[in-house]
């Protein structure tokens, strides 16, 4: 038995493997681009088919398909959201700017498929076409950024927006658990004033908290669909009603709000609300590196280092040195940060790329955010659960360098003023001596007074501690 079948087009013959449900479009996409082995993620094969069920059921409300071809169709489409035909989307991400090769491929699959269902209906002989009827009302050019949307807003709202609110959560319960805990705080990475562990802790909690506000603030236009101006935002072979239909439609199956684009020329000449979106995602990523590096710092050592904190010790970490453990969720999450970055540009440099009606860089912008929204909520989830939660702090050695740390000296300033301080603090380093020790040699304080003004834990609560 032959491994292939003729299929037709307008350019003509070409084999597709025989049980294909794509047909010869999608089979020239898969022999023109064998770039790099990289597909469309799941969520965006999913938000392609509720927009082609949207579109089909639309279009069956506004009398221009029949009732039989809607309902397999949408059986069809029903099919791919679920995922039972994900091995059906091969096409590389490096293709055709305009992502024509994968609405292609979805129209070949849903119509294969509606054509198998509407003949297990009893219409044999009566076939669904690809353009047709799946694509009736649509092109390329308002489908797949509408796709890039549609999937950009579940995947963040199901995902990254709850992730990030655990990871924020692990800081919270971390920093409360050690709220008594007084640490050297640092600037220039050199000893600082004072702050406890629930202070720092918060500062990593508010940033992430941020991020999510960041993030919602940029879904409602992310939300605006292009779907509607088909070629090039005029509408053109297509009802006026179908894309405030369709952007219901969608809302409906998501359980998200969705809503028609107020201008095509804008929606689908740019990529502006992605690139939007993006910048929040690259916020975010910066602002979680900072966190993670803030972590190794600490964990430095744990004998030659900081060694504040004790992370958990997950997996061994040298092939050569026995006992040695490393940060390794820290990594994990500082190459994250650094890909969501790369991502970012990419997206700014596709976003350049919109000329006249059409961006024409629109299936690596898909992938790029989604792949940035994907590794940014799985980090944040693994984050949360594998380093913040299992923090030990190590309140001894914290003890130790406070007491030793000169900066406190601060405190006397409205007191002796910042001259005498200085003296101070430079002889109490030079002389390794406690500094409370110094200042009683050198002012008149008592040693009661020195105990109240250096005592760390009020410089914690900022004000004057005299």
């Amino acid at each position: 038995m032959s491994e292939f079948r003729i299929e037709k087009d307008s350019m003509g013959e070409i084999k597709v493997p025989v049980n294909a449900l794509y047909s010869a479009q999608t089979q020239r996409a898969v022999e023109n681009f064998p770039i790099s082995g990289v597909t469309f993620s799941s969520e965006f094969i999913q938000a392609v088919a509720y927009i082609k069920k949207a579109c089909a059921e639309a279009n069956g409300e506004l009398g221009l398909l029949e009732a039989d071809v809607v309902e397999v169709i949408a059986a069809a489409c029903d099919e791919v959201i679920a995922g039972k035909h994900d091995g059906q989307f091969p096409l590389d991400i490096f293709q055709t700017g305009s992502g024509t090769s994968t609405n292609m491929n979805a129209n070949e699959v849903i119509a294969t498929r509606a054509t198998q269902l509407l003949a297990e209906k009893g219409g044999e002989g009566k076939k669904v076409h690809p353009n047709d009827h799946v694509n009736f009302g649509q092109s390329s050019n308002d489908v797949i950024p509408t796709a890039i949307r549609v999937a950009a807003v579940v995947a963040a709202n199901k995902n990254l927006i709850p992730n990030l609110g655990v990871l924020r959560d692990a800081f919270l319960a971390k920093g409360k658990e050690y709220a008594h805990v007084v640490k050297t705080g640092r600037t220039h990475l050199m000893d600082a004033m004072p702050v406890t562990i629930e202070q720092e802790f918060g500062g990593y909690a508010r940033q992430l908290e941020l991020g999510i506000e960041r993030v919602k603030t940029a879904l409602p236009r992310l939300s605006e669909l292009p779907q509607g101006g088909t070629a090039v935002g005029t509408g053109i072979n297509t009802h006026p009603d179908f894309g405030r239909l369709v952007a219901e439609k969608i809302s409906a199956y998501t359980g998200y709000s969705f809503r028609e684009a107020e201008n095509h020329f804008e929606a689908q000449g740019t990529v502006d609300a992605p690139v939007d979106f993006s910048g929040q995602l690259k916020t975010i990523a910066v602002g979680m590196l900072k966190i993670s590096n803030d972590l190794r710092w600490m964990n430095s050592g744990p004998n030659s280092g900081l060694g504040e904190i004790q992370l958990a010790p997950l997996q061994p970490g040298s092939s050569i040195m026995p006992g040695k453990v490393n940060p390794v969720i820290e990594e994990s999450t500082n190459m994250i940060c650094a890909q969501v970055i790369g991502n970012d540009t990419t997206i700014n440099i596709s976003g350049i790329n919109g000329n006249f009606e059409l961006n024409v860089m629109l299936p690596v912008v898909a992938h790029n955010l989604l792949e940035s929204i994907r590794l940014l909520a799985n980090g944040a989830a693994n984050f949360a659960a594998l380093s913040v939660s299992k923090i030990v702090v190590r309140e001894a050695v914290i003890e130790q360098m406070v007491s030793k740390n000169p900066i406190l000296v601060t405190a006397l300033n409205p007191i002796i003023g910042y001259d005498l301080a200085a003296k101070i603090a430079k002889k109490a380093f030079a002389e390794d001596r406690a500094l409370k020790d110094v200042a009683l040699e050198m002012t008149d304080l008592s040693e009661a007074e020195l105990d109240k003004a250096l005592d760390p834990i009020k410089m914690t609560a900022g004000g004057f501690t005299d």
